[in-house]
């Protein structure tokens, strides 16, 4: 992520709720490396991926891929998780390890993991050199857009010898998302902002799935120009691009649509502020066709979505 765009104060990123830990990783973590992504073979640190036996003891530092597991049918093989992989339920059963940035290596390999999925940004080379060198197996993934989201899907069902269900689960996932755009090619685009944080203020950017999944659901991110997944913004900015819709979580609505700042916005005074589903768009999953209906009943009430 840019420097330029994204200066913060220390430790803010402990502070993110963990239904945005999917931002908080893509900021605090920086990107390490750039695009396009490497092929299925490879990761995001640029390692080969070498074909071997399905791993049997794994343990997950991402929530998207940690869900991934259980989806494929693989969450029986979960030995260790970051303490922000909370989904599906089965996963909180599962030991914590502690951080998904610059994890404890110790506990990690106390876990006696055949493979080490990481989060790949600069922070985490380091625990991945030490995991490597200490013989264990480590696949490092970057997931921002839908296409990453859909590489990582093939290359887990690979490591866990379950491509068959990846290939079927990304075919599914394509379906359905192709489902709601179709609904609404010809319906008009509000122009959205979607709120992530305040202190300091965060939007969606061009780079995040989200801005993609707002695009399927028949609107146009404010932000879509700034590339980075979760670009810090000025509230200046944001009152000059002057957004026809807010997208906030639940929790937030309320106190945007009743703070004397936030109503200086053309959207917040006209009462469009809108509470989206956190639990299905708050991270990249095999449910994005049902965060983008989700976004499309807000943006477009009464749009038949099959």
């Amino acid at each position: 992520m840019s420097a330029s765009l994204f200066r913060v104060r220390p430790g803010w990123c402990r502070r993110i709720p963990p239904v945005l830990v999917w931002a908080a990783a893509a900021a605090c973590g920086g990107r390490d490396g750039g695009t396009p992504r490497p092929p299925d073979a490879v990761d995001d640190y640029g390692a080969a991926i070498v074909p071997a036996a399905p791993a049997r003891r794994i343990v997950s530092l991402n929530p998207t891929t940690t869900e991934l597991l259980f989806a494929l049918g693989a969450g029986d093989r979960l030995v260790g998780r970051s303490r922000w992989d909370q989904w599906p339920p089965q996963a909180q059963r599962v030991a914590e390890v502690g951080d998904a940035i610059r994890p404890s290596v110790e506990r990690i390999l106390a876990a006696r993991p055949d493979l080490v999925i990481l989060y790949a940004s600069g922070d985490n080379r380091a625990a991945a050199a030490t995991l490597v060198e200490a013989g264990i197996r480590v696949v490092a993934l970057r997931i921002d857009r839908i296409a990453d989201f859909e590489r990582s899907v093939r290359i887990v069902g690979a490591l866990t010898g379950r491509a068959d269900e990846a290939a079927g689960a990304v075919d599914s996932l394509r379906r359905s998302l192709d489902a709601v755009r179709l609904a609404l090619r010809d319906a008009p685009r509000p122009r959205v902002f979607l709120h992530v944080w305040d202190n300091p203020l965060m939007a969606i950017g061009g780079g995040s799935y989200l801005s993609e999944l707002v695009e399927v659901a028949g609107g146009r991110n404010v932000y879509a120009d700034l590339l980075e997944p979760s670009p810090q913004v000025s509230f200046e900015d944001l009152l000059r691009r002057d957004p026809d819709v807010i997208l906030a979580g639940p929790t937030e609505v309320a106190r945007l649509t009743t703070d004397a700042r936030w109503r200086a916005l053309r959207a917040v005074r006209d009462g469009h502020v809108m509470a989206y589903d956190t639990t299905l768009v708050s991270r990249p999953s095999l449910r994005l066709g049902e965060g983008a209906r989700s976004l499309a009943a807000l943006l477009h009430p009464g749009v038949a979505i099959p």
